[in-house]
């Protein structure tokens, strides 16, 4: 059951409540307009194995993450291929890209078992305004570039930004196109930092360890699969309760560095 925090602040898991089922794809909204957020959303997203019904938004940009997938066999499951607007690109997991509005989306799942994104809406829009359509299956070519200047970008690919104990990369900004929102990936050391807050709106899924999110005096446990909304200027801190890193996606908007932060 999702936990309300100090000021709005928000936090469910990835799968909390009753997904929506279109064809292959099934959907769990954690956070947006419903849930008290102001511009921002953060969907869960399930693709089974195939061919995928086709994705469009007409009035937001959206980020996406690849979460990594290891398979009931204990294989990891680390490539699949999306259809952008009619072309095809590989993507691996653990990578983050941007969707324009407008753009369409086809995700084609080759492996046997689910492949899970997170994606973040801005502005986040009604459910009217997403269009998911079971029927249309697009065209999916073998092509690894096209005229539609997608880019999916590796945690890998990217160096670690240090900013005092912990560290920062960055997968989808304007170098990618995205001028409206910023996706980053972070670690956090055993510990708990000083209090802070951001001028943007922030969602934040764990991708592994363990911790606990504060929000000014009120707190709430939190691990891997745990969905969070911050507001604009919402004091707040994740503490890492564990021995290893917590490790942490991180989506904002307006966009900017993930490194910006005001002390309280």
């Amino acid at each position: 059951m999702a936990v309300v925090l100090e000021g709005g602040c928000r936090v469910s898991l990835l799968n909390e409540g009753v997904p929506e089922v279109n064809g292959s794809l099934k959907i769990w909204r954690q956070v947006g307009r419903a849930t008290g957020a102001k511009a921002i959303s953060l969907r869960v997203l399930e693709f089974a194995p195939g061919t995928s019904p086709e994705i469009k938004n007409r009035e937001a940009d959206e980020v996406f993450y690849c979460l990594e997938q290891i398979s009931t066999s204990g294989e990891l499951q680390d490539r699949f291929s999306v259809s952008v607007d009619g072309e095809t690109y590989e993507v691996s997991a653990q990578s983050g890209f941007y969707l324009r509005p407008g753009q369409t989306l086809i995700v084609n799942n080759p492996g046997r078992e689910p492949v899970v994104m997170i994606s973040a809406q801005c502005p986040d829009i009604s459910s009217e305004g997403l269009e998911v359509d079971p029927g249309r299956r697009g065209r999916l070519r073998s092509q690894q570039e096209g005229s539609g200047g997608f880019q999916a970008v590796r945690l890998g690919d990217k160096a670690a930004i240090p900013t005092a104990d912990r560290w920062y990369r960055v997968l989808v900004d304007d170098e990618v196109g995205s001028e409206q929102v910023t996706q980053f990936v972070g670690s956090i050391p055993p510990g708990r930092a000083p209090d802070h807050f951001h001028q943007y709106e922030e969602v934040l899924f764990i991708l592994r360890g363990e911790g606990r999110m504060w929000a000014g005096e009120t707190k709430t446990p939190i691990g891997p699969g745990s969905c969070i909304y911050l507001p604009r200027g919402q004091v707040h801190c994740v503490e890492n309760t564990g021995n290893d890193e917590l490790r942490l996606l991180g989506v904002f908007y307006p966009a900017g560095s993930p490194s910006v932060r005001y002390e309280s």
